[in-house]
């Protein structure tokens, strides 16, 4: 059951003295919702696997809330939520306000359906899965930015495109709205309008940024002809510059797809194939290994991802390279 009304959450800083102006919008009165799953559900966990990074500006935790800035159909929101033991409250702000609360259960994992998913065929996933019943993949419906997040991080170091993320969203993307712990920023409504500067300023490589500009010029047909995983491989995999990989990372944070595999990943093939047989394994082996679980593919990824069981560390990490110093 889902109630809202409008009432601060909290009060409002003080002004500060004119002669030095407060940048931030005036806080807006919020609403509010609250949502208590059918079932017991990890939806912290679901949020904050969309954090691009410990400083992301769009998504922060402090002390118990985790705060999302977004671009939603509505407009720019910030959306606060509090994850208890049997129900997640959020306040709202913003232009997107009433849509961020009325997807909340989706980012929370309510879409996400386990029903068939058969833990038992190996005795590490079956672990995993009796130590985290309440896994759910999250989903944001907010396509064309998780596609932009996934093309940041196209054959770099994790490093490498949170950093160029955060810079970018900083200096290009909007302010937003509400009494949020620190300045956040929600993306950019025009990226094809970024200049080429900024883009090399911020370290992200041309290749990645001519595709960025490239598919925000489809942006509407694309949304508008993407509606679910299947449909948006198909729409993903016919722009020039989004391959699988690219594919399966935007379809698993916009859709929650419980069945993506992010082929051509640089680790991902050997942690599957150590966490299941002790061997590395190359995409092809994965892909062998994975097929049992058919349809629930990344819930076992995700699952082998909480599992502790690493491959150890055998050579140099792969070393960032920064191609505004050639």
């Amino acid at each position: 059951m889902t109630t809202r009304e409008r009432m601060p959450v909290r009060p409002p800083a003080p002004p500060r003295p004119a002669s030095t102006p407060d940048p931030r919008p005036a806080p807006s009165r919020p609403i509010e919702t609250e949502y208590r799953p059918a079932t017991p559900i990890d939806a912290a966990r679901a949020i904050r696997y969309q954090q691009r990074g410990t400083h992301d500006p769009s998504q922060l935790d402090d002390q118990g809330v985790i705060w999302r800035a977004m671009r939603t159909p509505e407009g720019v929101a910030t959306i606060a939520i509090r994850v208890e033991r049997t129900r997640i409250r959020a306040a709202a702000w913003g232009g997107g306000a009433s849509w961020s609360l009325d997807q909340l259960p989706r980012l929370c994992g309510a879409d996400d359906d386990p029903d068939g998913f058969e833990a038992h065929r190996h005795p590490v996933i079956a672990d995993t899965h009796h130590r985290h019943p309440g896994l759910r993949l999250g989903r944001t419906d907010l396509l064309f930015d998780a596609l932009v997040s996934a093309i940041f991080e196209q054959k770099v170091t994790a490093v490498q495109a949170f950093g160029a993320w955060r810079m970018i969203l900083t200096w290009c993307g909007e302010r937003a709205p509400g009494p949020t712990p620190r300045p956040m920023f929600a993306p950019p409504a025009d990226w094809h309008r970024i200049p080429s500067w900024t883009w090399h300023r911020a370290g992200l490589e041309p290749p990645q940024s001519r595709t960025i500009v490239e598919t925000a010029a489809r942006r509407t047909s694309l949304e508008r002809t993407a509606h679910d995983a299947t449909s948006a491989d198909r729409a993903l995999t016919s722009l020039r510059g989004v391959g699988a990989w690219t594919s399966a990372e935007t379809r698993i944070r916009a859709f929650g797809d419980a069945d993506a595999v992010s082929v051509g990943d640089y680790h991902l093939a050997h942690q599957v194939g150590y966490a299941l047989t002790g061997l590395r394994v190359d995409d092809d082996g994965m892909l062998e290994l994975l097929e049992p679980w058919r349809g629930h593919r990344q819930r076992v990824i995700r699952l082998l991802g909480l599992s502790g069981r690493l491959e150890p560390r055998r050579g140099p990490r792969l070393a960032p390279e920064d191609h505004r110093a050639r």
